[in-house]
């Protein structure tokens, strides 16, 4: 069998490691520490090139993870990559709990890990504050509950991310809308079929959610990535979305987004996925350049 310490990337803060309960407090692994540190892995390797592209066309990389929660993200990149780094590369992680951005600020102390920073700031305010950049690289929300990927979105088209990574979690206002109009559309469209039982209402409508998200990215001249995370054992929200700004036309996109919410009686939704020009209304949607 393979020891922990093999198992464990040269380098990496056993101190960080225990906060994370992948090791446990005597520094020992057991079969459930093995597995998350193997998703940490997984996550990374993705995660990973998209720095490298980065660092071929500027040293200093600014990374900001929306709806940040404890930063787990964040840590296990500023460790496995940023630490390193002898550059004004700085990870910035969003978060609206006081608590969290406490404790968050405490760790990144105690290790040593002086380009992170930690804010309590909301959608707006992080966009418009003067205490993030202007324009950043990647923009980061794993797990971020419902809106709170949206909100990450939104925050990356308007700092014109170059790469976007979202793992969507709870998502439940599409649902809702569906379930709201369910009985108006049903007579009129054989697709309400898709989402006519209540367990399919919820499980289709978080679907939904990420093929406007994809769309919407898309419309904003991005590529789009779709994949599993981790395998289906381990977490049932799994879906892994990486968007790359390439400049690719938007027309067809925004127009597929905007039949896509009118088919499925989802036209009040629309202000939820256009943003910046995308036109919200029933006319053919306008396609605008960050």
């Amino acid at each position: 069998m393979m020891s922990d310490k093999n198992e464990i990337r040269p380098g990496q803060s056993i101190e960080l490691l225990k906060e994370l309960h992948i090791l446990t407090r005597d520094g020992k692994m057991n079969q459930d520490s093995r597995r998350k540190l193997k998703q940490v892995y997984h996550l990374y390797q993705f995660i990973e090139p998209l720095l490298q592209e980065i660092q071929q066309d500027h040293p200093d990389i600014q990374l900001v993870d929306h709806g940040a929660g404890k930063s787990y993200l964040g840590f296990i990149l500023y460790d496995l990559f940023f630490k390193t780094l002898n550059d004004k590369s700085h990870i910035y992680g969003i978060e609206r709990r006081d608590e969290l951005v406490e404790h968050s600020r405490e760790l990144a102390a105690r290790l040593g890990f002086s380009g992170m920073s930690f804010l309590n700031l909301s959608v707006e305010e992080s966009i418009e504050s003067d205490r993030l950049p202007a324009k950043v690289d990647v923009v980061t929300a794993l797990h971020a509950c419902n809106t709170a990927t949206d909100d990450a979105i939104r925050f990356a088209l308007k700092k014109q991310a170059k790469f976007i990574v979202l793992v969507p979690c709870c998502q439940a206002e599409v649902a809702a809308a569906l379930r709201k109009n369910k009985s108006q559309e049903l007579a009129k469209n054989a697709l309400t079929e898709l989402w006519r039982h209540p367990i399919h209402t919820r499980e289709f409508g978080s679907h939904v959610t990420n093929v406007l998200r994809c769309l919407q990215l898309e419309a904003h001249g991005y590529q789009v990535t779709v994949t599993e995370l981790v395998g289906w054992e381990h977490s049932m929200k799994n879906e892994l979305i990486i968007a790359s700004y390439k400049n690719l036309p938007r027309k067809r996109a925004a127009e597929r987004l905007h039949e896509v919410l009118q088919t499925l009686g989802l036209e009040e939704m629309s202000g939820r996925f256009f943003y910046d020009g995308l036109a919200a209304s029933k006319e053919t949607p306008r396609c605008c350049p960050l």
